[in-house]
């Protein structure tokens, strides 16, 4: 059975925890749960509890073996809208309750969708989706590993979804990929992900960019190696010679201050498909690592939380 990226995601920071010193190790769990409200969840920058943040809190808890009271998770993940209409606090909530099932099961190479499986929400149900996109690559990111996690399949036939228009554009453009019978369009996606290719490599968010972003080339080379599998292509390599000499990478090409999200994202996708690097990162990643325990965004920060946290280890078990 296919590796979802969820698991790729999960293994790959296994190899980030392996890789830590005892106290580093020590130092990184004692920041984690600092970061934990009385609840068990845990907190946004600001010091609210958050489900987005919770989603990290939880995944890191989970690797390095620190769970929070499963009664307050379940307890937590109540309070929660479960319905709702902004897709990236839907994903949020879909992925907490299948963390919460990990750490019932406590086996770590348990695929997710072996766990879950519930019905997932149609693009067009949404009011809030990145970009106002539904064809946008870090949209249909989203979207496939969602629907890997709770066992939907592929299939390679035509678009089954509603024709639409969008609400900025005026072109038709379909409103989603998955039919009445829960299967995906695998042709149809990788078709749709084109329009979105930026001349000379790499992926935007928006259609006819005139410049790639490291987040949409890695969201469609993710979709596209699940898809289509993880074979070396021109985006792969665009994607290679992004990174800057000091190791890390930016969110655009030369940007001028690379950070920590754009990194551990770009390394986890490059090992996804056998790339080396151009450059070690071990520095960068390590130049990122705060007294406090935690990561940070970037060189000009001097804060931690649970979510650059979660992609220092990320890039840590990318390298």
């Amino acid at each position: 059975m296919k590796t979802t990226l969820s698991m790729k995601l999960l293994h790959t920071l296994q190899r980030g925890k392996d890789r830590l010193g005892k106290e580093s190790f020590r130092r990184i769990s004692r920041f984690v749960d600092s970061q934990r409200t009385d609840e068990d969840s845990f907190r946004d920058k600001s010091g609210k509890a958050d489900l987005y943040y919770t989603l990290f809190g939880w995944i890191l808890s989970y690797v390095l073996g620190i769970g929070p009271d499963r009664k307050k998770m379940a307890a937590y993940l109540a309070q929660q809208d479960a319905d709702s209409p902004d897709l990236i606090r839907y994903a949020a909530y879909i992925r907490c309750r299948m963390i919460e099932l990990l750490m019932n099961k406590r086996k770590a190479g348990l695929l997710m969708h072996s766990l879950f499986s519930t019905k997932i929400k149609a693009l067009h149900d949404f009011s809030g989706l990145p970009h106002d996109d539904p064809q946008s690559p870090y949209t249909q990111f989203i979207r496939l590993s969602l629907l890997e996690d709770t066992g939907n399949r592929y299939r390679n036939s035509r678009w089954a979804g509603v024709v639409s228009k969008f609400k900025t554009g005026g072109s038709p453009s379909v409103r989603d990929s998955k039919t009445d019978d829960g299967t995906v369009n695998k042709k149809d996606i990788l078709e749709s992900l084109e329009r979105y290719r930026v001349k000379g490599g790499g992926f935007g968010n928006m259609r006819n960019a005139t410049a790639a972003t490291t987040n949409a080339t890695v969201a469609a080379l993710a979709v596209k190696g699940q898809l289509a599998g993880y074979t070396e292509n021109e985006d792969v390599r665009y994607l290679r010679d992004l990174q800057e000499p000091s190791g890390g990478f930016g969110a655009v090409k030369d940007s001028p201050v690379p950070d920590l999200l754009s990194t551990a994202t770009a390394l986890f996708m490059l090992s996804c498909y056998g790339i080396r690097p151009k450059y070690a990162a071990g520095d960068f990643i390590e130049a990122h690592w705060l007294d406090s325990g935690g990561f940070s965004a970037t060189l000009l920060e001097e804060e931690s939380d649970v979510e650059y946290t979660f992609y220092g280890i990320l890039s840590l078990g990318a390298i």
